[in-house]
Formats: C-alpha cells, structure tokens, sequence
C-alpha cells in the first residue's frame, strides 16, 4: 500500500494528533522522543564536563598561597580520545542492534540499551577518578549498549507507522535528539559550576533510569500485544501496513542484494556525511567557544546548545512536510528525500565554510546554528529512507547505515585534537572546512544514487518467503503439501 492509499484510511479517532495520548502510537512517538532525549544527554555531558574537569582554576592553600590546578591534566590529544572513547563501543552494535530487534522486539532493545547507558553514567566521576583508562573504558560500554538505539527504533516503526505518517512519527522521536542536547548542554555547565562537574553524570544518570522503567511498562512491541490501542487504531495501523492480525510476521534479508544496492550505500554515504559535521560541532563545540571565543563555561553550555534547539524545533516542521509532500501528491517518495536531504547538504556546506571563514563571535555562531538547523531536513531525508527502500529489513538497514555513520564520532575528535594543538584559529578553521568538504560529498552521491521506493530485492525476499510458507519450495505445490498433512493426520 502506497502513501497516499494509506493516507484515506481513518483510525477512527476524532482528536486531532497534537492530541498524542489519545492514539496509543503517539504515545509511543512521545516515549521515543524522551528516550532519544536521554540518549544524547547521556552522550553530550562528557563535552561540556570535560571543559569543567580540564580547566586551569586558582585555588587558595591553607596558608594563603594561591597556586592554579586542574583536576585532570590532560592534553587536547587525550581529551580527544576521551571525547571519542564512546564511539569504539558505539560502532559495534549498530548491525546486532538492527539485528537482534527483529528478534526480540525492538521496544526491549530500545529500552534496555538506554537504561544501561545510565546507570553507566552513573559510575563515570568513580571511573575518572580512578584513571584515564577507566574513564575511556567506561564510555565504551556506554557506547556498545547506545549502539542498538537508532536501529531497534526502526523496528519499532516497522511495527507501528503507518506510511503516511512515517516522517513525522520518525521527525518527531528523532527530534529528542537535539532536545537532549538542547537541554544537557546549558544545564550541565550550570550544574557543573554550581555543584562540581560529577553532579553532570549523576543527574542525567537518574533522569535515564526513570525513563527505563516508564518505557519498559508503557511500550509494547507491536499493536497487537497493546492492550491499551483501540480496535479501530490497530485496524488502522496493520491495514496501512498490509498486515493480518494473529498472522506471525517471518521476515527474510535478502544480504547480498542489500550490500549490492547502491540506494543503500547512498543513504550509507548521506549518512556518514551529516554525522561528521553533527558529531564535530557536537563534541568540540564548547571547547572551541572556551579556547577561540573565549567564553566562560557557563555560556559555552548555553551557546552550545542553540544550534541543537533549532534543529529540533525545525525537525517537526520537515517531517511534516515531508509527509505533506507525498500525501498531496506535490512530490515522489524519491524526490522527497533527494530535495530535502541534498538540500541542506548544500546548505550546510555554504554556512559551515562561511563561519569558519569569518570566525567572529555573533556571525560564526548564527552561520553554525543555520548549518545544524539545516540538518533537519536532511534528517527527513536519509534517516527515514531505510523504512522506503524496505519496512521489514529498516532495522537491518539502518544498523548498516549507522555503523558506518559512527567512524565520523570515533575519527573526528580525534583528528581535531591533534589539528587544533595550538587552539589557533586558522587550526579550527581546518576542521571545519574538512566538516563542509564531507557535506558536499554526501550530497553527491546521493543525488545520483538516492531512491524512495520499495526496492525490488525485498519484495522478492517476501515472496519467496510466502511461497515457501505455502509449500511450493523445491516445485512442491501447496496442495501436494497439504494433502501430505492430511495423509499423516490419518
């Protein structure tokens, strides 16, 4: 079923859908944007603590000497792998996440990747005082059980989106995302000079907790389990899905031509691009305010986190648009996803080059915060495409994507850390025109690359699927087979 049959169906439910608790799978959109809310607050603090946690301070002795002291001397290269350790484990359970949530239910994924991470945070003040390794060591499990996120929330929507709400269902849990950040950035430089930097870890550690048991209580894996959805709301859902209610639903990859597709490795590519702006701002973005701008901790915190508010705020708008555009007919599911997502590419590489170019307070700030804005629309693009291509393997799809989209988080601070050893501005400068450059080439490839529809290697996997259901495997017809069952009940 298409987007635009799906969309003259009716739920049977009068509300409009800014009423979210009214229709059960927008209380799981509601959860899901608080769950990814959770996952960069658990993510991003470790940026602003770290300016905390390395600063010089003067402090007065006991016998009225005042000497200058930090409580971690590390350098910019090894607060560089410290800022990346997350993302070693990160890159690891991408593709089991996707994996695994087919299994088990992406719903359990979900939730317990998100919980472990916070108790995880939890533990982060003993881990650094105990020593570097430590610190890295615990970051990497962190990232190991985030890694499963992104992919499992696919599954989710394999169970629970219908077609023509997809990106604005997917927009609005993606945008917790940059709410999180929003939010994590100001508060964890306010927390961290009111009440020390290990105060970052243990408040957003608890808020992840609460949400766990909230999620593992409220979310079922499918409309069918949900106790809570009315009958005309899970009509209306496995309809638009072209699901039957009570029928197990086998789902078959077809690999090889998965890996072979070049629509696949076109949102690999597109995704790989916006991840290594997104990542470099996200994770050096209040050091550069503190060395380049010269801000105070606090302000790096607020500052930081404006980019993130706008794009979040604008996620709502293009996922709605982005469905609009398809539901009216104005645009193919194809051309959708290319104008949106090479769209902002190109935008953001314009504002990315334009602020590193200028490098002045006011307008290097506003060109950032339009660049990451802009990333909304590539979200609606890329981030969505995987359910386009194929709804039952979008999990899968999106580990793949998503474990190649990782390396920018691992290599990125990394690489700033050894070209920004002199915090010089032409140095930032550098790291930003390379961030531009990887924008450009992601829109590219997927203009020339880039498909919205429903690739003809799932359809296939399914049919064969069904076909050896029936039991016509290996030229056997299906009433061979069952006179064969009647013959055995005799």
């Amino acid at each position: 079923m298409d987007v635009t049959e799906s969309s003259k169906l009716s739920d049977g439910i009068s509300a409009p859908l800014w009423m979210f608790w009214k229709r059960r799978r927008y209380i799981v959109v509601f959860m899901a944007f608080f769950g990814f809310f959770n996952v960069y607050a658990l993510r991003v603090n470790l940026s602003v603590a770290i300016v905390a946690m390395t600063e010089e301070r003067e402090v007065v002795l006991a016998n009225g000497t005042t000497v200058v002291e930090q409580y971690f001397d590390w350098t910019t290269q090894m607060q560089g792998f410290v800022l990346s350790s997350f993302f070693y484990g990160y890159i690891l359970t991408p593709f089991l996440g996707g994996f695994i949530s087919n299994k088990l239910g992406g719903n359990y994924v979900f939730g317990v990747g998100i919980g472990t991470t916070a108790i995880l945070t939890l533990l982060t003040p003993l881990a650094a005082k105990a020593g570097l390794g430590w610190l890295i060591g615990v970051r990497v499990i962190e990232g190991i059980f985030e890694g499963v996120t992104f992919p499992c929330i696919h599954a989710v929507w394999s169970k629970w989106a219908p077609p023509s709400e997809r990106s604005r269902m997917a927009s609005i849990a993606f945008a917790g995302n940059y709410a999180g950040t929003v939010v994590a950035m100001p508060l964890s430089g306010i927390f961290a000079n009111a009440y020390g930097w290990e105060s970052v870890f243990y408040i957003f550690g608890v808020i992840g907790c609460v949400w766990f048991v909230l999620w593992t209580f409220m979310i079922k894996t499918s409309p069918e389990v949900d106790r809570g959805i009315s009958e005309k709301e899970k009509e209306f859902i496995l309809s638009s899905l072209g699901r039957t209610e009570g029928v197990p639903e086998k789902i078959r990859h077809p690999w090889k031509a998965m890996l072979t597709s070049m629509a696949v490795w076109a949102l690999v590519a597109s995704h790989f691009s916006e991840n290594w702006g997104f990542y470099t701002l996200l994770t050096q973005l209040p050091t550069f305010l503190k060395d380049t701008m010269h801000f105070e901790l606090e302000k790096t915190g607020f500052i930081s986190a404006i980019p993130y508010l706008v794009m979040g705020i604008l996620l709502f708008v293009s996922g709605y648009l982005a469905d609009l555009c398809q539901v009216k007919g104005w645009l193919t599911t194809t051309q959708v996803r290319r104008f949106f997502n090479c769209g902002a590419f190109l935008g953001q590489t314009v504002f990315m080059i334009t602020g590193a170019f200028i490098l002045k307070p006011g307008a290097t700030i506003t060109c950032f915060t339009i660049a990451v804005g802009m990333g909304a629309f590539a979200w609606s693009g890329f981030a969505v495409n995987h359910l386009d291509l194929s709804p039952k393997s979008a999990g899968v799809l999106m580990g793949i994507s998503n474990t190649f989209a990782t390396i920018p988080g691992i290599v990125s601070p990394i690489l700033t850390g050894y070209i920004t050893s002199n915090k010089s501005d032409d140095e930032w400068r550098v790291v930003f025109y390379i961030a531009a450059g990887i924008y450009l080439i992601g829109c590219v490839i997927y203009w020339i690359w880039a498909s919205g529809e429903l690739q003809p290697w799932s359809i296939e996997a399914q049919e064969k699927l069904m076909k050896e259901r029936n039991g016509e495997k290996n030229g056997f017809d299906g009433g061979y087979v069952n006179k064969m069952k009647i013959e055995d009940e005799k």
